[in-house]
Order: C-alpha cells, then sequence, then structure tokens
C-alpha cells in the first residue's frame, strides 16, 4: 500500500508563474498527487494552456492571470480561488525574471525590476496568501531560492541577490508563521534549462562548466522538481519549516569532481 502522507487530494494549490517552465512542471506535479491547482501568471493564452492541461489530469482549476508586482491582481487571485474552492491550502512562488550583465555597469532600472519581482513579487504573494492561511490556522508556502541564494553566479548579481533574499525571506516567514500552523519552505533548484536560461546554458561555456561543478554531469529536468514540491506541500512534511530543499545533482556539495 502506499504512504498517504504525500497524497494531496481535498489540497487547493495556487502556483504563480505557474505556466512555464518550473511553475509548470510544479503545477502539474502537485495535481498528480491530488491537489486541486490554480496556474496563474500574466499571459492568459499560457493560463488557458495550462488549465486544459490541469483539467486533462481529472482536477479542477480556475482562470486568473495575475502579476506579482501588481497586489491588486494577487488579492483577485485569492478572491477567485477562495470562491471556486473554499480556502487555499498551498502556495507555490515561482514567478521569476533575471537578465545578465557585468555589475559595474549593472543599470539601477534592470537591478529594480529583478528585485522587484524576485523578491518583493514573492513577499507580496506570501503577505496575502499568508493572511488566509494564518485565518485558517494551517497552510503550505513553497518559494523557489536558487543555488544563487547559497554562491556566487559570473554577472547575475541582482538575480542571486534576490535569490538570497528569497531564502532569508522564507526562513523568516517559518520563524513567524509556525505558530499559526503555516510551514514556509523553499526549493532551490540547480540548474534546470527554461526559456528563462536556456541561451545562457545550451552548448554556452558556462552551461558546461555547471555540468563540470555538477557530479550527475547533467541538467535537471524541471519535472524532476515535482517531488520536492510535492513533499514540502504534503502532511509528510508536517514538521518541516524554514528549509531551504536544494534539488542540484548534487552541485552545492561538490568539491572536487575527478
Amino acid at each position: 500500500m502506499a504512504y498517504a502522507g504525500f497524497d494531496l487530494t481535498g489540497k487547493v494549490a495556487v502556483v504563480i508563474g505557474g505556466t512555464s517552465g518550473i511553475g509548470r512542471a510544479i503545477a502539474r506535479g502537485l495535481a498528480e498527487a491530488g491537489a486541486d491547482v490554480v496556474a496563474s501568471s500574466r499571459r492568459a493564452e499560457q493560463v488557458e494552456e495550462t488549465a486544459k492541461e490541469l483539467e486533462g489530469l481529472g482536477r479542477r482549476t480556475v482562470r486568473v492571470t495575475s502579476d506579482v508586482c501588481d497586489g491588486a491582481s494577487l488579492e483577485k487571485l485569492l478572491v477567485a480561488s477562495v470562491k471556486e474552492f473554499g480556502k487555499v491550502d498551498i502556495l507555490v512562488n515561482s514567478a521569476g525574471t533575471t537578465k545578465r550583465g557585468a555589475t559595474a555597469d549593472y543599470s539601477e532600472a534592470d537591478w529594480n525590476k529583478i528585485l522587484e519581482t524576485n523578491l518583493t513579487g514573492t513577499l507580496r504573494a506570501c503577505q496575502i496568501f499568508g493572511k488566509h492561511m494564518i485565518e485558517r490556522r494551517t497552510g503550505r508556502i513553497i518559494n523557489i531560492a536558487s543555488i544563487s541564494s547559497f554562491v556566487g553566479l559570473l554577472e547575475v548579481a541582482a538575480y542571486s541577490a534576490s535569490k538570497a533574499g528569497v531564502a532569508s525571506l522564507t526562513k523568516s516567514l517559518a520563524v513567524e508563521w509556525a505558530q499559526y500552523g503555516v510551514c514556509v519552505n523553499a526549493i532551490a533548484p540547480g540548474v534546470f534549462p527554461t526559456p528563462l536560461n536556456e541561451k545562457l546554458l545550451t552548448g554556452t561555456a558556462r552551461g558546461n562548466e555547471f555540468l563540470m561543478r555538477t557530479p550527475m554531469k547533467r541538467f535537471g529536468r524541471v519535472e524532476e522538481l515535482a517531488g520536492a514540491a510535492v513533499f514540502l506541500a504534503s502532511d509528510a512534511a508536517s514538521f518541516v519549516t524554514g528549509e531551504i530543499l536544494r534539488v542540484d545533482g548534487g552541485m552545492l556539495a561538490s568539491g572536487v569532481n575527478q
């Protein structure tokens, strides 16, 4: 008999940034584990496409766009989800952006855009959905950190700073909200080619260095993040909070590989 602790039947998940890349893979994984899933992003056509995929798995959903830079849109997303399902049990914050550039010449506008999306956007969603969970005295929040939360990567200082902030915010909220039954954790993906970063990785010196530093000698597949999300969202993780779960093929554990 399968272990029931990972079963998400009856749970409702909202995945922000859930219509492409890592977020979409996580949304699908949560649905396959039994949850009804609302996958939201800025683009209505991607929301519609992902909703059809989730319904094809036999799950319920709602079609709502959102922008983490717009708190009103996140409020609308919460209201629509609660209207349809009566609650939100699980929040995944997967919206993000990046732009490579030498830090000495990096524009303040680009810096602010990345911090606003990756860090402040995560905070907004945590505040809005966190209040709902605090009122219910239960909930799971899963943020998306990065290997760059822990180590420096060349010419992505804004992205790295934002993701270090996400890791710190995750731990701070875990401490504050544990008393309300809300567990706040993060996943730190290693190198997973997505539309956001594939041009930096495929056939490049940067991509080859990542492969050299990863003991498994390959990039991750986005669906390999789903299991970590299901675990953190499930009753199996009821005593886990403030954790930054690395899914990186051993990269951050690595010293000498040959």
